[in-house]
């Protein structure tokens, strides 16, 4: 064997093992940790821009959708408590279109414009959510008719001069005689205020009322029997004594007269 391959093997046995006989490992290198990059957190005056943003986003797309897209657009205007009235009538004077967005409504000029009709006593327009106006109102009940200059015009319980007739009055009206008819004149307030004091069946026996001041007011029945009522003082008081008479009346236990004075209930007379 030559010196130079002995050499060789000598080399090479010392890279393999120094004489342990086994390869060396080579050393390795440990991997350094990649560092995280970290987000910077959003500028707290750019969150609050963008959550202004969209809130007014919102809020302008519910406007659009209340103030003037068709979805909440009136369809039907409701009225309740018509009675002399007809709701086509009522629908025309409310003056409300087809359309109108139903948050745009002027509920109070539209209970204007019907509470001007003579019939109505009392109104109120309100919104109907989502496509719906209603009116509720509360008409005039005649109780009396007046005459003046061959014209008959109803009159209600608080004297009201509401509605002219041409035809027969209604149920339960009976002819007024007053000098000047009106919900101010003492004379009307007197007369009715008798009237509406009395028993159904004691009002039904009623054809007329008169007063030619507050203080002489008087009652004409069925069968012409007059009574005397008087002033506007215990018109309660009066109601009951008038009932009373008339059921002793007709039950024979009292005498039948032709005029029945109660202006004085406690103390009434009969002629």
């Amino acid at each position: 064997m030559s010196r130079a391959a002995t050499t060789r093997d000598r080399a090479r046995g010392g890279r393999r093992g120094g004489g342990t006989g086994g390869d060396t490992p080579s050393p390795v290198t440990p991997l350094r940790p990649r560092r995280r990059r970290s987000r910077r957190p959003a500028h707290p005056g750019r969150r609050a821009l963008v959550a202004l943003g969209a809130a007014v986003l919102v809020v302008g797309v519910l406007a659009w959708v209340v103030l003037g897209s068709p979805v909440f657009a009136v369809r039907t205007v409701q009225v309740d408590g018509e009675a002399r009235l007809s709701a086509e009538q009522v629908v025309q004077v409310a003056g409300i279109a087809a359309g109108t967005p139903l948050a745009r409504v002027d509920t109070a000029a539209a209970a204007a414009r019907v509470a001007a009709l003579p019939q109505v006593a009392s109104v109120e327009v309100t919104r109907g959510w989502p496509r719906t106006v209603v009116v509720t109102l509360a008409e005039r009940v005649p109780v009396a008719v007046v005459t003046d200059g061959g014209t008959r015009r109803l009159v209600d319980a608080e004297g009201v001069v509401f509605e002219t007739i041409t035809g027969t009055p209604p149920d339960g009206v009976v002819p007024l005689d007053v000098p000047d008819p009106g919900p101010d004149d003492a004379a009307t307030t007197a007369a009715l205020g008798a009237l509406t004091a009395l028993p159904p069946d004691v009002r039904d026996q009623v054809t007329g009322v008169a007063a030619t001041s507050p203080d002489a007011v008087t009652l004409t029945l069925t069968d012409g029997r007059s009574v005397l009522w008087g002033s506007a003082a215990q018109t309660d008081r009066k109601a009951e004594v008038l009932g009373a008479l008339l059921d002793q009346i007709d039950a024979g236990t009292l005498d039948p007269a032709g005029t029945l004075d109660v202006s004085t209930p406690d103390s009434v007379v009969l002629r």
